[in-house]
């Protein structure tokens, strides 16, 4: 007899969407190299958008999200991996549009997987997911481009929202002195607890001014919410600032002119997470377990299982979710 699963099934009936855990079979799986139990998930905000039939994230439905998985490997057919194994995917097309981590099996390449490193517990893998690897792409980025803790202040924007507040726990834990944008002031004990130096409301990143420069700030940047707070950060950097940015939670538009790069140099550089080739992939991932395979996110996480997780995507659509939601599969 065939196994039956339990996954989170986004249907589309009479042109509305609707979502439901449901039972599905192992057929219903896509015919790849690797066939893991998935042990653990993360909700990130493309998944919430896939699960409300964007058609920009998934194509076709019904379809189960889940861009991220710290599992077991049941079977492969490739000899990168054996049963037992025990593995990381973050990215690629898992829950965009193959079959995602909101389900207790998936099917996947081998090119897509990165074994789990020692030093670091699936769980954890799994807390710091898409959102901090990406958080972890960007601080690389500022380290990796000179900027040492003693040259100026950071900003981070979105700050309790996944990635913000990854990136506000890694670049504290470095030693910079990181100044965090959230709308959400009875967050602000959270904020400081990951590392926030100052924390200011959404207002002072997102003013309107028609200046093509701004007094400058900060040294640095990692935005998560594009618009005109990508503006303000980009035309408030010092001399050869950078600012990373990796969302669009505001606007995907971006208004600006080409002055704060040719008056003062600054660095603009996109965090594109999911198609991160395989060895930076695997840098990324040795650098969080070296400096944080043993650190306690606890703080910064909500445990649930996939039968709440309706209710938890709903509060990421309305902008209520905070720091990282971790989805127990076991």
């Amino acid at each position: 007899m065939e196994q039956i699963f339990k996954a989170l099934v986004v249907e589309e009936i009479n042109s509305t969407f609707e979502r439901n855990i449901k039972n599905k079979n192992l057929s219903d799986l896509p015919d790849n190299d690797v066939l893991i139990r998935v042990h653990y998930s993360s909700l990130n905000y493309k998944d919430a958008l896939s699960a409300t039939g964007n058609k920009g994230i998934t194509r076709n439905y019904p379809h189960t999200p889940g861009v991220d998985v710290g599992g077991v490997v049941v079977n492969s057919k490739s000899p990168k991996f054996k049963e037992g194994d025990e593995v990381i995917i973050t990215g690629y097309d898992l829950g965009m549009n193959t079959s995602g981590g909101f389900g207790e099996f998936v099917s996947v390449p081998a090119d897509w997987i990165v074994p789990k490193p020692n030093g670091i517990s699936l769980r954890t893998a799994m807390i710091i997911g898409t959102a901090g690897f990406t958080a972890m792409n960007g601080v690389l980025e500022i380290i990796n481009y000179g900027i040492k803790p003693e040259d100026g202040n950071v900003v981070v924007s979105g700050a309790t929202g996944g990635v913000g507040i990854m990136a506000t726990t890694f670049l504290a834990k470095f030693g910079y002195k990181v100044i965090v944008s959230s709308g959400k002031k009875e967050q602000y004990s959270l904020l400081e607890k990951a590392g926030a130096t100052e924390i200011c409301g959404r207002e002072l990143l997102n003013e309107e001014s028609p200046k093509p420069v701004l007094s400058p700030k900060w040294i640095a940047g990692i935005d998560t919410v594009g618009g005109n707070v990508l503006t303000n950060i980009l035309k408030s950097l010092n001399k050869y600032g950078i600012v990373c940015t990796c969302g669009n939670v505001i606007s995907a538009e971006l208004r600006t002119s080409i002055f704060p790069f040719i008056i003062r140099g600054v660095r603009l550089i996109g965090l594109a997470s999911a198609e991160t080739y395989m060895q930076k992939r695997l840098t990324i991932w040795n650098k969080i377990v070296s400096e944080f395979g043993n650190f306690d996110f606890d703080f910064l996480v909500k445990e649930i299982k996939l039968e709440e997780l309706n209710r938890e995507i709903d509060l990421m659509l309305q902008g209520k979710q905070v720091g990282r939601v971790l989805i127990n599969m076991k």
